[in-house]
C-alpha cells in the first residue's frame, strides 16, 4: 500500500528515498574500499566493518529500489515469488545486522579487556567462523519464516499495510493457527533480538568494568573512544527498533507502522558510514590516503 496515496507527494518520496539510497551505496562503499585496499585496517575491527557495511547495502537494497520503482510507475503490485524473495533477503540481511553488532561487541570486548591476547584469540579463523556462524543463523531464520508461508502457495489481492513485504504481515496473512504463529514469533525474537542484545549487553558490563579499574583518565578516555561508534550505532540501530515496537503495540495505524518502520529498514544504514567515518579516525585517515594516492 505504499507510505502514502497523495498524488503531490510522490515526486518529494521519489527524490528523498532514491537520494537516501544513493547516498547509503556510496557511503557503505567508500568503507568496503577504504577497508579492503588499506593494510592498516586489515584487522578483525574492520572485517567486521567491512561485513556489516556489505551488509547494510544488501539490506536497503531489499526493499528501497522496489519503492522507487513503484513511485514512478505508480503501481503497488508485487508477484507472489517476488514478496517471498524479497521477505528472505530482508530478514538475512537484518538479521546478519544483529548478529555482526553482536560479533564486533564481543571484538570490542577482548581487544579492552585482554588486550595481550587479542591477536591470538581473534586469529582469522575464527573472525571468518563468526560471520560464518552470523550467515548460517540468519539463513536458518528466513527458513523458518519461509516453511509457514510455503504452505501457502498461492495468493490473490492481498494487502500489505507497508512499503514492502514485511515479514510479520505476511505471516499474519498466512497463518490462521495463533499457537504456530507465536512459536515463530518467539523462536525469530530471541534469535535476532534476545540472544544479540543479551551479548552487546555483557560485552559492555565486561569492558565498562575493566575501563572503571584503568587508574588513569586517559586510558579510560582511550577506551571509550574505541567503543563509540560501535555503541552509537547500537543505540541507534535498537532503540529505533525497540521504538517501532512499542509505536505497533500502541497505535493501531497501520499507516503510522509503515513509517515509522522506514527508520531501521532505510535511515539506519543511511546513518551507520556517517558514524564509523566521522567518529573513527583509521576510516578518516584511510580515505585521505586514498584520496592522496589518486591524486
Amino acid at each position: 500500500m505504499g507510505l502514502s496515496e497523495d498524488a503531490q507527494l510522490q515526486p518529494i518520496l521519489l527524490g528523498l528515498f532514491l537520494s537516501i539510497y544513493l547516498v547509503t551505496v556510496l557511503g557503505n562503499m567508500l568503507i568496503i574500499l577504504a577497508v579492503s585496499l588499506d593494510s592498516y585496517l586489515h584487522i578483525p575491527m574492520y572485517f567486521f566493518l567491512f561485513n556489516l557495511a556489505l551488509t547494510d547495502i544488501c539490506f536497503i537494497s531489499t526493499t528501497v529500489p522496489k519503492m522507487i520503482v513503484d513511485i514512478q510507475t505508480h503501481g503497488r503490485v508485487i508477484s507472489y515469488v517476488g514478496c517471498l524473495t524479497q521477505m528472505s533477503l530482508f530478514i538475512i540481511f537484518g538479521c546478519m545486522d544483529d548478529m555482526l553488532l553482536t560479533v564486533m561487541a564481543y571484538d570490542r570486548f577482548v581487544a579492552i579487556c585482554h588486550p595481550l591476547r587479542y591477536s591470538i584469540i581473534m586469529n582469522p579463523r575464527l573472525c571468518a567462523f563468526l560471520v560464518l556462524i552470523s550467515s548460517l543463523v540468519s539463513i536458518w531464520e528466513s527458513q523458518l519464516h519461509n516453511l509457514i508461508v510455503l504452505q501457502f502457495p498461492y495468493f490473490k489481492d492481498r494487502q500489505i499495510s507497508n512499503f514492502f513485504c514485511d515479514p510479520s504481515q505476511v505471516l499474519n496473512l498466512v497463518c490462521s493457527n495463533t499457537f504456530t504463529k507465536n512459536i515463530v514469533i518467539y523462536i525469530v525474537g530471541a534469535t535476532s533480538g534476545f540472544i544479540p542484545v543479551l551479548g552487546i549487553f555483557l560485552s559492555y558490563y565486561k569492558i565498562i568494568s575493566s575501563i572503571l579499574r584503568t587508574p588513569s583518565s586517559g586510558g579510560r578516555f582511550k577506551a571509550f573512544s574505541t567503543c563509540g561508534s560501535h555503541l552509537s550505532v547500537v543505540c541507534l540501530y535498537y532503540g529505533t527498533g525497540f521504538g517501532v515496537y512499542l509505536a505497533s503495540t500502541v497505535s493501531n495505524s497501520p499507516r503510522n507502522n509503515a513509517v515509522a518502520s522506514v527508520m531501521y529498514t532505510v535511515v539506519i544504514p543511511m546513518l551507520n558510514p556517517f558514524i564509523y567515518s566521522l567518529r573513527n579516525r583509521d576510516i578518516k585517515s584511510a580515505l585521505w590516503r586514498m584520496q592522496s594516492r589518486k591524486f
